[in-house]
């Protein structure tokens, strides 16, 4: 499968962003999704999983209550919705798939595919 990441830019503190990936090739709905981070000199870190399905998600702390993962099976298209943004947050943001079986997992080696990244700025 094929993912395409877009929708970063720069935003204030405070705004919001909705991420989108789009995925091709084999069924998306074949796989568990996640999306991830990677801050300038710092190791890419797990933000938020949802299930095939979109039954079931799982954030990073650091996002609880802030973003929202969502995805949408008739448009092979996985979101993630980023509201109330800070600094911290500023980072390229990869979206990744995981072939479904088991739970879904927040650990990166476990994802089979990965989009490009888009980058996100978040300014104080």
């Amino acid at each position: 499968v094929q993912l395409q990441a877009s929708g970063g830019g720069l935003v204030q503190a405070g705004g919001s962003l909705r991420l989108s990936c789009a995925a091709s090739g084999r069924a998306f709905s074949a796989y568990d999704m996640g999306w991830f981070r990677q801050a300038p000199g710092k190791e890419r870190e797990f933000v938020a999983a949802i299930s095939w399905s979109g039954g079931t998600t799982y954030y990073a702390d650091s996002v609880k209550g802030r973003f929202t993962i969502s995805r949408d099976n008739a448009k092979n298209t996985v979101y993630l919705q980023m509201n109330n943004l800070k600094p911290e947050d500023t980072a390229v943001y990869y979206c990744a798939a995981h072939l479904r079986g088991g739970a879904i997992t927040p650990r990166e080696q476990e994802y089979h595919y990965w989009g490009q990244g888009t980058l996100v700025t978040v300014s104080s």
